[in-house]
């Protein structure tokens, strides 16, 4: 696997902290940078064996429910490090509530009403969280990152009540 994807340099990344597995990597990526960058079970699902195949990942100890954890072999940090050392290129947004407002046209009024309310409410409660992320945050790159989280939820909120009432 010569060029990662982000993922799969996300699930590397998770892995330097010990074997998981891939229930484990959905949850320590939505803990640890779900803010802006999202991964599904079914990506992380998808990966895993692609990983695994390429020499990047091996398989650990099978867990109760036959789980399985994964680890990572030199190979894949190396395969890491190369990712971190690429220029990272253009970020690219995937907002379901910004596609919701793009053809929000389909919508009844009361609909659009709904939801842009329940969105306002969504991000003002996430405000919350990232702020508290933001002060915890013990590093410089983690605190810019979560500093980043806070602003972008910011935005949203900025957008969300720019839409008129009716």
């Amino acid at each position: 696997m010569s060029d990662l994807n982000a993922t799969s340099a996300a699930l590397l990344g998770l892995l330097h902290d010990g074997p998981m597995t891939g229930g484990e990597l959905v949850a320590a990526a939505g803990e640890r940078f779900g803010r802006f960058f999202s991964v599904t079970r079914s990506q992380v699902y998808r990966e895993l064996p692609a990983l695994a195949d390429a020499g990047l990942l091996r398989l650990g100890k099978q867990g109760p429910r036959s789980s399985q954890q994964y680890v990572i072999t030199a190979a894949g940090k190396r395969a890491f490090k190369s990712w971190l050392n690429t220029t990272p290129g253009i970020d690219s947004l995937r907002s379901p509530l910004i596609l919701r407002l793009v053809h929000a046209g389909w919508l009844t009024p009361k609909q659009r009403a709904t939801l842009v309310a329940s969105a306002r409410d969504i991000y003002t409660g996430q405000l919350t969280e990232a702020r508290a992320a933001a002060k915890q945050a013990d590093d410089p790159y983690t605190r810019a990152a979560a500093d980043f989280a806070v602003a972008h939820v910011r935005a949203v909120i900025k957008l969300i009540d720019a839409i008129p009432a009716h």
